[in-house]
């Protein structure tokens, strides 16, 4: 194959020029300048124009300099206020002296009693006075790009902070600009100096008035270094801030800035031990962070996050941030009586707040977690959680939802329990995901798994409104009845599965406000099932049968048991109530109260063979909810007795036996079509 430049005649030329080395290329090309060039010629000769101009531009730099020296740099004062001012929208002032050095590898300034004023709407405080600000910038660092200050000393700055419930923010000199919520990022800084700083702070959203000294000091004595101290109140309550750290000399970028930090407030108290990844960048650190208190709920005036409700809590994780970012991961502990870990990580997205939360229990105790659905929490001089629905004699929570929260946020969160300490309903496993958008909380799964069966479902709840607008669609498959009708003799009362359903929708702050208001429908199904024979006989009210078998441990078949309720403003009536035994068929009517918690049912049963004694009463179950009485039907009884006394009186006294002979004409139910229409 031909190689091209071997064809081209200045093939030789071209190689050649390659293999001159570099040094001897510049050779020859100064040559060129200096036989050349016009510009060198006359620098190395100069005349009288070249000699002149030279001259010109000496004279020039001199007068510079000197009246760099020279000059009264308090001039500036007024017009770097009112350029300020102008830019930042408040009144901005320079009225002590100003002074520059510029002739230093350590160009400098000092600035005496420097006000910031306040925005327009908080023009009665200044946000910031400064009796003394001296601070130097490295020359060569400037020179390459990059800002180094080997000194910053601020002499009893005053410090105002005020932030109004509607997000405006006194110290954003800027308000236009979004807040991407990344820490404050200042230049490295090798010696920091504050003297008699004081800071105050007045956030109305979450309450809180802080008034705080802030000092740094060198040295090798305890007041070395950065100390914070605050004392304030939030949402009433006593309020303490202490942050320590090192003295800020021969501060490097590339070097971690070691502090101590505790918060105290609310029941709650906050401890970080950990390091500025890279000062003085705030938007960078890691620590370990340590809180406890009585309810994580608390913890939403302290750091604007918003948590459920808990019994007494303590937990220890790793807490780092990244700009926007903050991550609370490995974390480990117990809240009430429950062990939790997990990992929480709360970021920016645009103008929101979002929380992503991965949490698990090894042992989970039931009554923690109702206290997360508004039940309240007592802990028990053993130290275990017991819990309450907040108002005597109650079964349904009544603490009210923080709508406001919920609207200030979104995330995500999966909770799950490996186990659950034995609890009355015996559940042993529980799932719960739940997705906040836009005030809108959408619960999905709702999962407990019991010892035999699950309970599983959804719910939304709507918090946009003033009164929240809940939604829910809950499925119970296979719950043993033993589980929830206590055991007699130690021999079961009933046994089956039962089947059950609630949709429910309507509005409320609390569970129980819910439950009261609420329209939808109840169902409970049990296709088949035991039950002991005693108590099929006794639903008819077959006195000579129950009696006889009170001591007899014989079963009954339970065909079928169909509970349909219709609910209407918080009120569930009975549209089916039928229980079908082998010996008895059961009808029931009657309604429940979800709002006073309260029940009126009434149970009438037919026999399905003949009996010689039978009282036509029914059933009569009332009261409240969480202990209702069982009694028969007084007046029919009496009715009964008194039918078979007029006969006994009019024909003989064997006729009286005729009104408590039940001739056993009841059918069984068509329990396929009922449970169909349950369903």
């Amino acid at each position: 194959m031909q190689n091209p430049l071997k064809d081209n005649p200045n093939w030789l030329v071209v190689r050649d020029r390659a293999l001159v080395p570099a040094g001897a290329r510049v050779r020859t090309w100064r040559d060129w300048v200096v036989a050349n060039d016009p510009v060198y010629a006359a620098a190395r000769r100069p005349g009288l124009p070249e000699k002149v101009a030279a001259s010109i531009t000496l004279v020039l730099v001199a007068a510079i300099v000197l009246f760099l020296i020279l000059f009264d740099w308090n001039m500036l004062r007024g017009p770097i206020g009112r350029w300020a001012s102008a830019r930042y929208d408040r009144e901005i002032q320079l009225n002590g002296d100003l002074d520059v050095n510029l002739f230093s590898w350590t160009p400098s300034a000092r600035v005496q009693n420097l006000r910031i004023g306040g925005p327009d709407w908080a023009r009665e405080q200044d946000t910031l006075k400064v009796d003394d600000l001296r601070a130097s910038v490295r020359l060569r660092a400037l020179f390459g790009g990059h800002i180094e200050m080997p000194l910053v000393q601020i002499t009893r700055p005053e410090v105002v902070l005020i932030a109004t419930g509607d997000g405006r923010k006194s110290w954003r000199l800027n308000p236009d600009a979004p807040d991407t919520g990344e820490g404050l990022r200042l230049p490295p800084i090798n010696r920091l100096l504050i003297q008699d700083g004081k800071v105050s702070l007045d956030e109305q959203h979450r309450k809180i008035r802080l008034d705080a000294t802030i000092n740094a000091r060198e040295g090798s004595d305890g007041q070395a270094g950065f100390h914070l101290d605050g004392k304030g109140t939030i949402n009433g309550t006593p309020l303490t801030v202490l942050v320590r750290g090192g003295p800020f000399i021969n501060i490097r970028r590339d070097r971690p800035y070691t502090f101590h930090g505790e918060i105290a407030g609310v029941g709650t108290r906050l401890i970080a031990d950990g390091s500025i990844t890279r000062p003085f960048d705030l938007g960078q650190f890691n620590a370990t962070l340590r809180l406890q208190g009585r309810d994580l709920a608390d913890v939403y005036l302290l750091t604007g996050v918003t948590t459920p409700n808990t019994p007494p809590y303590r937990l220890a994780g790793r807490l780092t941030r990244d700009d926007a970012k903050f991550t609370f991961a490995d974390f480990s502990g117990r809240v009430g009586s429950s062990d939790l870990s997990g990992d929480v990580v709360v970021n920016k997205v645009g103008d929101r707040r979002r929380v992503d939360a991965e949490l698990r229990s090894r042992l989970l105790d039931i009554d923690d977690l109702m206290a997360v659905l508004g039940a309240e929490p007592r802990v028990t001089s053993g130290g275990d959680t017991v819990v309450s629905s907040g108002a005597p004699g109650r079964l349904l929570p009544d603490a009210p939802l923080n709508v406001d929260r919920l609207r200030v946020m979104d995330g995500t969160l999966r909770y799950k329990a490996a186990r659950v300490k034995r609890n009355e309903l015996d559940v042993r496993q529980v799932d719960i995901g739940a997705d906040l958008k836009r005030g809108i909380l959408n619960l999905d799964p709702v999962a407990f798994t019991f010892n035999r069966g699950e309970l599983r479902g959804t719910a939304k709840i709507n918090a946009t409104r003033d009164r929240p607008y809940s939604a829910i669609d809950f499925r119970l498959r296979g719950y043993p009845l033993e589980s929830i009708i206590p055991a007699r003799n130690g021999v079961p009362t009933v046994t089956g599965r039962a089947l059950g359903r609630a949709q429910l929708e309507g509005p409320g702050a609390s569970v129980h406000d819910f439950a009261a208001s609420s329209k939808g429908t109840i169902s409970l199904v049990v296709p088949q099932g035991r039950m002991r024979a005693a108590f099929a006989e006794l639903m008819g009210i077959n006195v000579l049968a129950g009696l006889l078998k009170m001591n007899d441990n014989s079963t009954a078949e339970i065909r079928c048991a169909v509970a349909d309720f219709t609910v209407s403003g918080g009120t569930a009536t009975a549209r089916t109530f039928v229980i079908d035994t082998t010996p008895v068929v059961a009808q029931g009517t009657g309604a429940i109260d979800l709002g006073a918690e309260t029940l009126d049912l009434r149970i009438d049963g037919e026999t399905k063979e003949a009996r010689l004694i039978r009282l036509w009463a029914p059933i009569i179950i009332r009261g409240p909810l969480t202990g209702p009485k069982i009694d028969v039907d007084r007046g029919a009884v009496a009715a009964q007795v008194g039918v078979g006394a007029l006969l006994g009186a009019l024909v003989n006294p064997f006729a009286a036996l005729a009104a408590f002979v039940d001739p056993g004409l009841a059918e069984d139910a068509n329990c396929g079509a009922l449970i169909s229409s349950a369903r």
